[in-house]
């Protein structure tokens, strides 16, 4: 699952979608000899290169979806240099995460903890594979882990609050979402803009997320995103009529226009009956 934060690549959001695993090539015969020659194929680690070129082949694999191959070019820079041997594990980590390769993923997460006890990106993307192993509280464990390294990852709060969300503790899932938020106000919009989803969280619990959204954009002062996610809280059938007393959108409510638009959500059920 890119990175806001700032080592491009490296930090795991939990709003990932995980493509197929990527598969093996195997030998083509007959007619399929000619396409099979069409393909490029990707030549191994070259001895004579250094540990960054490693690295940065290893980086444009992995943006390509060759994670295996990212995974031999990033082991392969290990070897040559351990000045980055932390971060290098951590890429391959996210490179096998992708693929679905959790217990392979671990071990690469945990190498780079051992190495830099301190880099708090290893600890993060650890969290994130017990996220989308639906092991909720060792998730919590390594976000807050990574926090406590770096306070001012909005990525990290943001993942500790879909943790917190997936526990149904919502207090406190609004909490870490209101603090990546006052760190990186379009944290989100990125999200959204980039059609990813939050995989985890279930259908009826997505009304309160949505709902939960327009708080916070209502209490930053962002009419257009309030509005839109009022709206999808209101498909989901969430009660948004709450918004009318909400001293959240206390401000907001000055204005005749938002007024008009709250007044006019109905859940889809008053919408079927008319």
């Amino acid at each position: 699952m890119g990175s806001v934060n700032c080592i491009p690549g490296i930090v795991l959001l939990l709003f990932l979608t995980f493509p197929q695993t990527q598969q093996p090539t195997t030998p083509a015969s007959g007619a399929d000899d000619v396409a099979a020659s069409l393909i490029q194929r990707v030549p191994p680690p070259p001895a004579n290169a250094s540990a960054k070129e490693l690295e940065d082949q290893g980086d444009s694999l992995r943006s390509r979806k060759l994670y295996l191959d990212s995974v031999d070019y990033y082991r392969a820079a290990i070897k040559k240099s351990q000045e980055n041997a932390a971060i290098l594990h951590n890429k391959a980590g996210i490179s096998l995460l992708l693929m679905g390769r959790n217990r392979d993923a671990k071990k690469e997460f945990k190498a780079s903890m051992k190495l830099d006890k301190t880099y708090p990106e290893a600890y993060n993307n650890l969290g994130a594979l017990y996220y989308n192993m639906h092991h909720w509280g060792s998730a919590i464990k390594q976000y807050k882990k990574a926090i406590q390294l770096d306070d001012t990852s909005a990525s990290f709060h943001s993942n500790l609050g879909t943790a917190y969300f997936s526990q149904k503790k919502f207090d406190r899932a609004v909490q870490e979402y209101r603090r990546a938020m006052d760190l990186d106000p379009e944290i989100f919009d990125r999200q959204a803009s980039g059609g990813v989803t939050v995989r985890l969280i279930t259908s009826n619990e997505l009304g309160h997320f949505h709902y939960v959204m327009a708080q916070m954009y209502g209490s930053h002062g962002n009419v257009e995103r309030c509005r839109y996610y009022l709206s999808k809280a209101n498909e989901e059938g969430y009660p948004t009529r709450h918004a009318l007393r909400d001293k959240v959108f206390a401000r907001l409510r000055k204005d005749p226009n938002f007024m008009a638009f709250l007044r006019s959500l109905k859940p889809p059920s008053d919408t079927a009956n008319q």
